[in-house]
């Protein structure tokens, strides 16, 4: 599955990644409904260093369609919560 974090570029995880990923989108949510910014800012950054871990950067001139989109570490709340108004950053 491809996995794009805004501002840097997309990689590519494996289908068994999902469930670990919709954990960390879980403690996301939690944090931002609890508007606990301390919180929100930590689940941020464990879900984006968890897809640059796990993933393969694809090459920046790839044109794969992104399966999910994250906001960039430095995205607030409210923007994050905009993301999250469907189904969470990653629809489990």
């Amino acid at each position: 599955m491809i996995v794009r974090i805004m501002g840097e570029g997309q990689l590519d995880l494996t289908d068994a990644d999902l469930e670990l990923l919709n954990s960390f989108d879980a403690a996301l949510e939690a944090a931002i409904e609890a508007g606990d910014e301390e919180a929100f800012r930590t689940a941020l950054h464990d879900l984006l260093d968890k897809v640059r871990e796990d993933g393969k950067a694809l090459p920046p001139d790839s044109l794969e369609p992104s399966q999910y989109i994250l906001p960039h570490a430095d995205a607030s709340m409210e923007e994050v919560k905009e993301m999250l108004q469907d189904d969470g950053l990653i629809p489990g």
